[in-house]
């Protein structure tokens, strides 16, 4: 590789439709209607699914989880201590265009240690969204 050159590693169609069907397997399972959005390196949408009967409000939600987590490397569940009222990072979420989640449901998807995209879901509480991506990630073999 050349000195400057980044070799970059983006999640294809492919492995995000699968990661969507795990997300849908573990929702249905749990009766939980969600949205889930996978995106890339960059935020940008790589594939997305709406459950029957989900809150018309969850695709927009969790498409900026997939974003927020992306964009920090970070779970978005991370940042609800930190944001609370007179926290470190109090008024975070306001920050690129109002876009970033500081509650769960959003994770990285990581490779062999290296960032790939990030997973957004939406339409239950923050715990059973998280643990629908945490289940998905894990059923694809990804972090």
């Amino acid at each position: 590789m050349a000195d400057g050159v980044l070799d970059r590693r983006e999640i294809g169609l492919s492995l995000a439709l699968r990661i969507l069907e795990a997300v849908r397997a573990e929702a249905a399972r749990a009766a939980v209607p969600v949205s889930a959005v996978v995106v890339d390196r960059g935020g940008n949408v790589v594939a997305s699914a709406r459950m029957d009967d989900t809150p018309l409000g969850a695709m927009a939600l969790a498409t900026d989880k997939a974003y927020t987590a992306v964009l920090w490397e970070t779970p978005t569940g991370e940042f609800m201590a930190s944001t609370q009222p007179g926290g470190p990072d109090w008024g975070f979420n306001t920050t690129t265009g109002g876009r970033v989640v500081v509650y769960a449901g959003g994770l990285p998807i990581t490779e062999d240690g290296r960032l790939v995209g990030g997973l957004g879901v939406s339409g239950g509480t923050g715990e059973q969204d998280e643990a629908c991506a945490r289940a998905a990630l894990a059923a694809a073999g990804l972090g």
